[in-house]
């Protein structure tokens, strides 16, 4: 199942304008202004000018919020996205909840593990994919952890439906515990013309109560699709001794 672009011209656009060009001029930028993030209990806040706001929105980082301000617009950061753009990117300072002073990684690492269940397997997952210049978003909507798409979501329809699942552990495979659970998932993604990517993180004996765990974690990728009986209708092939053979 390959993209799937909105409307002509589409494709070449998102060819002139690489992903890892546009997020590469927005690390650009907010390490010059030395931007500051404000944590929340459960996301991210950021005050952005005209130029960040623009950069973001082309970069797919953030969920816009509307104000009345008109040069200034405000952006809420899922965990994943801020922690990428200040410990991956470097391009992000976090201001603490309580102190209102700037946290280092490790300190915004324990809180963000405190707050987000599996937030260590769901950071490795995301930066994964966003490493290798997928847009990622989130998929509740689809009843998956995240959605990637191969550009911005105005271009192109997303293309995986992405399950995190933990390598090790009690809850290894929880989500996917009987074959039901598989193939109903399956027959979802099928039903929104996508394919199920499952990724599993395995720490490989690393603690995770800091980031420096990213270095030994290990992820594991497997798509998954429901088998049609018409795919393999019968075909006749010629094998390496010259005989006929029915697939």
């Amino acid at each position: 199942m390959g993209p799937r672009w909105k409307g002509r011209g589409s494709e070449a656009k998102a060819l002139a304008e690489p992903m890892s060009e546009i997020v590469q001029k927005l690390q650009s930028v907010l390490m010059q202004s030395q931007t500051l993030g404000s944590l929340s209990s459960c996301s991210v806040l950021l005050q952005a000018d005209l130029e960040q706001a623009h950069l973001l929105n082309m970069a797919c980082f953030g969920r816009p919020i509307v104000t009345t301000e008109k040069d200034k617009q405000w952006f809420q950061f899922g965990f994943e996205e801020a922690f990428y753009l200040c410990h991956s990117l470097k391009c992000l300072q976090i201001i603490g909840v309580e102190d209102n002073c700037v946290m280092n990684e490790e300190e915004l690492w324990k809180y963000m593990n405190s707050k987000r269940t599996g937030f260590p397997d769901f950071y490795k997952a995301y930066s994964h994919l966003r490493m290798k210049n997928w847009v990622i978003r989130p998929g509740s909507q689809y009843g998956v952890d995240f959605v990637a798409y191969r550009h911005h979501p105005a271009l192109v329809h997303s293309e995986y439906a992405v399950l995190v699942l933990s390598g090790g552990g009690d809850n290894a495979n929880r989500r996917l515990r009987v074959w039901s659970d598989l193939e109903g998932t399956i027959r979802l993604c099928g039903s929104v013309a996508k394919t199920l990517l499952i990724l599993t993180v395995n720490s490989n004996g690393s603690d995770l109560v800091s980031p420096l765990c990213l270095e030994h974690c290990s992820v594991e990728e497997r798509t998954c699709m429901r088998w049609g009986p018409e795919r393999c209708r019968e075909s006749h092939f010629v094998i390496g001794n010259g005989l006929n053979e029915t697939q």
